[in-house]
């Protein structure tokens, strides 16, 4: 018998049981569409087949895209801003009264804790939407300084029509980050979630479509595999391709810009983002519980996660240690159990591809000090577990070390000199996030300003405001989210001289 969640909604089990009853349709044109082909969705709690989608092509990509396009100069271009405002609104207002059926959907077909798809995932959805409401009429134009009898602005438009294509491992709350700011500009939307966690988008099409809150076209839904998002990178009369992803796949959504409209492109890719602990760190159990933390949560699949713990060597064993013993005391497991702390990895290829790593490391030399192998205890033998992982004795030159794992290993780096520190954190092709702690002044400064990383975290790690842009440097990304910095990505800007 499963114990009950405090302080939160019940997980609607039932629901989502009879709902997944049926295969899932696209949405285009405020429609909804059969095709021919479907793909099933495998739950990583146990490795059962718990629903299917259907499964788009080339002919609903084109289809999509010219709902998008007249729905752009025609019912959308009629609505003012405060129209749109009080829509987006209503969007987030939904997404609340319906948070517990989209945070369980989120966790059977993803495996995160239902918890965490309650409290993060749907809650900063809604969010978004009520955050971005307030930039619809806040984004000015400019008045251009221009010599002679002239009159110069410079105006903001919306960019057009935008493919989006988001990624398995926060699926709502990533469609979020990239419808929101999209709508709010004005602009059209054709939405591509994973294959393999598409169920919480469809449900969020499904409540704005029965609250009949978007004009028809507005928002489209493509379901599918790779192929349906390179069609859409590909489209010509797409005006622009937001991305979540991999570096892989954003190299290759790169090329389809290039080798078609040249569209615009924001990407927010990979990384394996340093974080150093000094001797000197002010609170060093608190440096090892937040750098704990901020790698296991969600699984360790999170692009900005800490997977590179660089530990000077004085306190490196008892660093280690600690973390160990976090580790060790870790219960994997139904994720729907308030009592389990790690879920399962989003697929069993996902899995394997977690231990390989981890086999990688072992064989280069490295030391497995907690985890390092698939948890089939119980119940978890039919699905998707690892235990946390933690990698001692290693360095930069391992490919464990190199490439991003996504998932919940962490390698731990030790190191002498505060040069060689930096050196360590700058060497790879990402630069998405950055950590360190210190109790020298002068080194946050210091360090701060030599970090390779979009974003830099001082005694602490993880702070995101959508305020604050978020982003990385190198092979992790173009662009950033968040703020105004996200909505200049979803406009195009054009001088107008006034002669007099």
């Amino acid at each position: 018998m499963i114990a009950e969640f405090e302080g939160i909604e019940q997980p609607k089990l039932d629901w989502a049981k009879n709902w997944l009853n049926t295969p899932k349709k696209l949405y285009i044109g405020g429609k909804w569409v059969a095709t021919e082909n479907t793909i099933a969705s495998i739950s990583p709690i146990d490795g059962a087949e718990i629903g299917a989608i259907y499964a788009g092509s080339a002919k609903e990509v084109d289809e999509a895209v010219a709902s998008a396009r007249f729905a752009l100069n025609n019912d959308w271009k009629k609505v003012t801003r405060k129209e749109r405002a009080a829509m987006m609104r209503q969007i987030s207002a939904l997404i609340l009264e319906h948070q517990a059926e989209l945070a369980t959907l989120e966790t059977l077909d993803n495996g995160k804790l239902y918890t965490e798809s309650y409290q993060d995932d749907v809650q900063e959805a809604a969010d978004l939407f009520e955050y971005y409401a307030g930039w619809t009429n806040k984004y000015y134009g400019e008045n251009n300084p221009v010599e002679g009898d002239f009159l110069s602005i410079t105006t903001r438009d919306p960019i057009g029509v935008c493919g989006q294509i988001v990624p398995f491992n926060f699926p709502i709350d990533m469609a979020a980050w990239k419808l929101a700011p999209a709508l709010a500009m004005g602009n059209t939307v054709i939405l591509k979630p994973s294959e393999k966690t598409s169920f919480s988008a469809i449900r969020l099409f499904e409540i704005i479509d029965e609250a009949g809150i978007l004009p028809a076209g507005v928002i489209n839904l493509l379901l599918g595999d790779g192929l349906v998002g390179s069609a859409l990178a590909r489209h010509n009369d797409v005006d622009k391709v937001a991305f979540t992803g991999s570096t892989e796949i954003g190299r290759d959504l790169v090329r389809a810009s290039a080798d078609s409209n040249l569209k615009a492109v924001s990407l927010e890719l990979g990384g394996k983002s340093p974080n150093i602990i000094f001797a000197d760190a002010p609170d060093l159990d608190k440096a090892i519980e937040t750098s704990f933390y901020g790698l296991f949560t969600h699984k360790g699949e999170k692009c900005s996660a800490p997977t590179r713990l660089i530990v000077q060597q004085p306190i490196y064993d008892q660093v280690v240690a600690k973390l160990a013993e976090y580790a060790d005391s870790y219960k994997l497991g139904n994720p729907f159990d308030p009592e389990i702390h790690q879920g399962a990895s989003v697929s069993e290829a996902h899995m394997e591809k977690i231990l390989g790593y981890i086999e990688s490391a072992k064989e280069e030399g490295g030391t497995v000090a907690a985890g390092g192998y698939r948890d089939v205890s119980g119940d978890n033998a039919r699905g998707f577990y690892v235990r946390p992982t933690i990698l001692s004795d290693v360095d930069n030159s391992m490919k464990a070390v190199r490439e991003e794992i996504f998932g919940p290993v962490l390698c731990v780096i030790p190191f002498e000199t505060e040069e060689e520190a930096v050196a360590i954190a700058n060497d790879t092709t990402y630069g998405l996030a950055a950590g360190f702690w210190t109790n020298d002044a002068s080194r946050t400064h210091r360090v701060a300003n030599q970090l390779e990383a979009g974003m830099v975290f001082v005694n602490k790690y993880g702070c995101y405001d959508f305020a604050s842009p978020f982003g990385g440097w190198k092979q992790s990304g173009w662009g950033k989210e968040f703020a105004v910095h996200s909505l200049a990505s979803y406009t195009k800007q054009k001088a107008i001289w006034f002669a007099y």
